[in-house]
């Protein structure tokens, strides 16, 4: 596809708070994008749109749980909708409050809009809000989000969040993420190996490191950790000369996607 023909949509409601930041990084290459609240998208719908994205933020205060009440709006009133969307191999992505609000709605981990989710964001083991950079290891390289990366690649990139511990349903839903290559990310060691639970390295105290994780095609995604916020070089605490962050390489794969579809 021509990339001028492609377009982005972030979704948006009371309390998200990181829908810019991630329209910058998009358009900075080059993907025409626009920020909806839920309100148009219900309108206007999504068939004119190749990637949609949930951002992060606090959205609808994340009362109840966090995500709880967008990810069950999200499924009562555009679930058709969306798995015509994921059907037709468009993308779809959750960033931090976007990837809880994918679990609640059912559309991870399997990618269908199921009623009871089989995953849970839970509270951080620290009991505690957790803001500070971590790495994480790419599980699996050639998917939509990780074109520009290898299996392997390690990461530098921001986590901000108070919920987000990955635990699936149960050891048998685990193992099914790992065999069918839907485990994306996992946070990591400074040196690649795998933290292993230990805090701060993983940060939440997530099952088997997972910081995020994709269905079995690769087009939707979920992660904890905010790449739009590893962008640019001037965002990194280094203060290095580089032009840019880690989190471009994942935006980088977006675009590769979207110029094969």
């Amino acid at each position: 596809m021509d990339l001028r023909r492609a377009k982005a949509c972030i979704a948006r409601v009371g309390g998200t708070n990181c829908d810019l930041e991630v329209k910058v990084a998009l358009e900075h290459l080059g993907l025409k994008t626009e920020i909806l609240h839920m309100k148009q998208i219900l309108k206007r719908g999504l068939s004119e749109y190749h990637l949609l994205v949930f951002p992060g933020g606090f959205s609808y205060g994340d009362y109840v749980r966090a995500g709880a009440i967008w990810g069950k709006e999200v499924h009562s009133k555009i679930k058709s909708e969306l798995e015509a969307f994921i059907e037709e191999e468009k993308l779809v992505m959750g960033v931090c409050n976007g990837f809880q609000v994918m679990i609640e709605a059912g559309i991870l981990p399997n990618g269908e809009l199921v009623e009871v989710p089989k995953a849970a964001l839970a509270n951080n083991a620290s009991a505690k809000y957790e803001c500070r950079w971590v790495y994480i290891k790419v599980e699996r390289g050639e998917t939509p989000f990780t074109g520009d990366l290898g299996t392997g690649e390690l990461l530098k990139i921001p986590v901000g969040h108070g919920e987000g511990r990955f635990i699936p349903a149960s050891e048998e839903s685990l193992k099914e993420l790992i065999d069918e290559g839907c485990v994306l990310f996992r946070y990591a060691m400074p040196n690649g190996e795998a933290a292993g639970g230990r805090y701060p390295y993983n940060p939440n105290g997530s099952v088997y490191d997972i910081a995020g994780i994709c269905n079995g095609k690769g087009n939707v995604m979920g992660m904890m950790p905010h790449p739009e916020r590893a962008f640019f070089g001037w965002q990194l605490p280094e203060g290095r000369s580089a032009p840019y962050g880690d989190g471009k390489r994942i935006f980088q794969g977006i675009i590769k996607y979207l110029q094969k579809y």
